[in-house]
């Protein structure tokens, strides 16, 4: 199959609406259907929402009107997704293909395009980009001439699989995974027999441009404390969430005199957790206040010295490689990044503008080498994201690898 590396036509396939005021969630997606756009690429996006119909997902009468609500919600997120991409013509909010199986009412959208014409622009595609293989509507999927699987959530979803929990991985022509160590022999991620393309998070430089920063700014970052899964066992081992990561850097702002201002989704089940925060010296803000819409997100990275990434236990655990989508934005925007090294540090430089630290003794030193020279690592920050991140190269890349990957969909 030929396919032009200049421009061509890509479906791009997510779960957004479902998240709404989720806006580093949604940035995430942002960055490949703008990134695209700017290479010149035709960009349909499609996304799914369940039925709130009686005969649907919401069979108790008094669910009804809460799952209108919802739908509502859903509905108000997309349209604010094709919005700020400008592809308000391009998109489709589709209704259950996220299952299997079509939708008995045949034009069943709930916003964008009508299901025939989504149809049309799959079948005359050259790329389907099915991003945690989100869209499983197997008359979709079926119409694509290339599909490519995108993990962007390394381990849980192959340990899955691997314990026969989920069956994720098929179907596809290609699997590429932000995991930059997946595959390697001492990777404990699960490979599935799969040839998983390796590919870094990509960002959109003009949209994350370096801005001066106060000296006296804060360290941040945007997370959940727990997140959507459980800690998972594998082979007689447990892997971690980002609670039983950042329980293991509580000390931090008591070893250096930087402030830290952490955008945490944390449960009020979790208020031990929280006062411990607070206590240690950890300033807390609501991420859908501070970061729930895209303009809030991108405001909340300017307006710091720059990020301290904490990552999940998994990835760690795992020596996955990965590497944050939220991460490339700071760099993008000329701040630091001091990121705990999930065997990233073996593929990315560690250094300037970018340093990578295992012991909370090491994070402590890293930021207080960027505070002693904020300049030097600010520029050289923005260099990492122009050299490793630009969706430019990023992106052209992919999809060069996607089209070169024998297909596995028969295999898979």
């Amino acid at each position: 199959m030929s396919l032009p590396m200049t421009a061509g036509s890509v479906v791009i396939a997510g779960a957004v609406a479902r998240r709404p005021r989720r806006g580093g969630h949604a940035w995430a997606f942002l960055q490949y259907v703008l990134g695209f756009r700017r290479l010149g690429w035709d960009v349909t996006w499609l996304d799914s929402i369940d039925p709130t119909t009686r005969s649907g997902a919401t069979d108790d009468e008094d669910d009804y009107p809460r799952a209108r609500r919802r739908r509502a919600a859903e509905v108000g997120e997309f349209e604010r997704f094709c919005a700020f991409a400008g592809i308000e013509g391009d998109a489709s909010l589709m209704v259950g293909a996220s299952e299997r199986r079509p939708p008995v009412d045949a034009d069943a959208v709930a916003a964008g395009l009508p299901r025939r014409d989504v149809l049309e622009r799959v079948r005359a595609s050259d790329l389907l980009i099915n991003v945690m293989g989100y869209i499983r509507d197997e008359e979709v999927l079926g119409a694509a001439p290339r599909r490519l699987f995108l993990d962007i959530d390394p381990g849980f979803g192959q340990m899955w699989e691997d314990m026969g929990l989920a069956r994720l991985f098929h179907g596809h022509d290609a699997y590429a995974t932000v995991g930059g160590r997946v595959g390697d022999d001492d990777c404990l991620i699960p490979t599935l027999g799969i040839d998983w393309i390796r590919t870094p998070p990509p960002v959109v430089l003009a949209e994350f441009e370096p801005r001066e920063s106060r000296t006296d700014a804060p360290w941040t970052s945007v997370c959940s404390w727990r997140g959507p899964f459980e800690p998972i066992e594998h082979e007689g081992r447990t892997y971690g969430l980002r609670v039983h990561e950042f329980r293991r850097f509580l000390e931090l702002p008591r070893l250096t005199d930087a402030p830290f201002t952490i955008a945490l989704d944390i449960d009020e089940s979790d208020a031990v957790d929280r006062d411990r925060l607070v206590a240690a010296g950890w300033r807390l803000v609501d991420p859908l206040d501070r970061a729930g819409d895209y303009e809030s997100y991108r405001r909340f990275i300017r307006s710091s010295a720059g990020e301290l990434m904490i990552a999940k236990g998994l990835y760690v655990q795992t020596r996955s490689g990965w590497f944050s989508d939220r991460s490339v934005c700071y760099l993008a925007s000329g701040l630091p990044v001091v990121a705990q090294d999930t065997g990233w540090t073996e593929s990315l430089p560690s250094g300037d503008g970018l340093i990578g630290f295992g012991t909370v003794g090491e994070a402590a030193s890293a930021i207080d080498a960027v505070r002693s020279n904020p300049r030097r690592h600010a520029r050289a920050a923005r260099e990492v994201a122009e050299a490793r991140f630009d969706s430019r190269r990023v992106l052209a890349r992919l999809v060069e690898r996607a089209v070169a990957t024998p297909s596995m969909r028969a295999s898979a």
